[in-house]
């Protein structure tokens, strides 16, 4: 019974780990326009801001578990996960929003190396294969050529800074995720995340926008960001930490550039080429690799 239900939960985390991509990706239209009236930091800040309060409301019993290891864990989630959104905008000033988008998936090849750096958890040969096959599939989705090594600029090596800050809020959410309350951790970063975004945006980008929160497409952007892309997305990826490998639950994660691609078409009209098209199958390929393999290889040692 007990195997069931372990079973179970791992199944409803990967169903959340594949939503929150989903998520993720429908963000990129709507926040389109909306960098136009406000600036990025800013918008950091207030969309976490957004995602605090009302997670807050909604878990505010789980608070009476507030430690010092709390503070000191949902401090580091939320300096990591801050800071490689900064990076992400940071760098995306000075390269391709192409470049910009692959670099940052990184994490995928970063996530199991960090594992192992960190926790001692080495992976297994298949999981380096899916996530190269992962990497090779965003990079036919996200670049237009082939990227050469003269073409290396400061916003290029910002962006990978920023994939290896994802990685290493992965892969510590999951460490910390096995003796700690996943949403009570979720709350916690996004505190810290609103705090540092409040203290960096003056800094980056001047005085408050008041202006910018009377456009309704900006408006509409921040609580879509705070409620969804923050709030639920995160949620989603933080609880399915709990259950799943974290070099497993990266490859469900990048399926962000996915449905980042499927909204574009769908929504801006952009063309599905067969560049995308193997773009799209290699990442298919690859979570099929990392989840149907383990099995295959359990039966043949079983079976022998």
């Amino acid at each position: 019974m007990e195997e069931s239900n372990k079973k179970n939960l791992k199944f409803f985390a990967t169903i959340g780990l594949i939503v929150a991509p989903l998520i993720w990706g429908f963000s990129f239209v709507v926040v389109k326009d909306s960098l136009d009236h406000i600036g990025p930091v800013w918008m950091v800040a207030l969309r976490y801001t957004i995602a605090f309060v009302v997670l807050s409301l909604f878990c505010i019993k789980k608070f009476s578990r507030m430690n010092l290891s709390y503070l000191v864990n949902g401090t580091i989630l939320g300096g990591l996960l801050f800071t490689a959104y900064i990076l992400q905008t940071i760098g995306c000033k000075y390269t391709t929003a192409g470049k910009n988008a692959f670099l940052t998936t990184l994490y995928v090849i970063l996530v199991p190396l960090f594992s192992w750096m960190f926790f001692g958890k080495r992976p297994r040969w298949f999981v380096f294969l899916s996530a190269l096959l992962c990497l090779t599939g965003i990079a036919f989705l996200s670049l237009e050529g082939v990227p050469s090594i003269s073409e290396i600029n400061k916003g290029d090596i910002l962006t990978c800074a920023c994939g290896a800050f994802f990685a290493l809020h992965i892969v510590f959410m999951s460490f910390f995720n096995k003796k700690q309350d996943p949403v009570l951790l979720t709350a916690l970063q996004f505190g810290v995340s609103a705090i540092l975004g409040w203290i960096a945006a003056p800094i980056f980008e001047g005085p408050f926008p008041s202006g910018a929160l009377v456009d309704f497409t900006v408006i509409r952007s921040l609580l879509y960001l705070g409620l969804g892309a923050s709030m639920i997305g995160f949620l989603l990826q933080n609880v399915g930490l709990k259950y799943v490998h974290p070099a497993l639950a990266s490859l469900f994660l990048s399926l962000e550039s996915v449905f980042g691609m499927f909204f574009s078409v769908v929504m801006l009209g952009e063309k599905m080429t067969a560049k995308t098209w193997l773009g799209c199958s290699l990442i298919f390929i690859s979570i099929m690799t990392a989840e149907v393999l383990p099995s295959i290889i359990s039966s043949r040692r079983s079976k022998s």
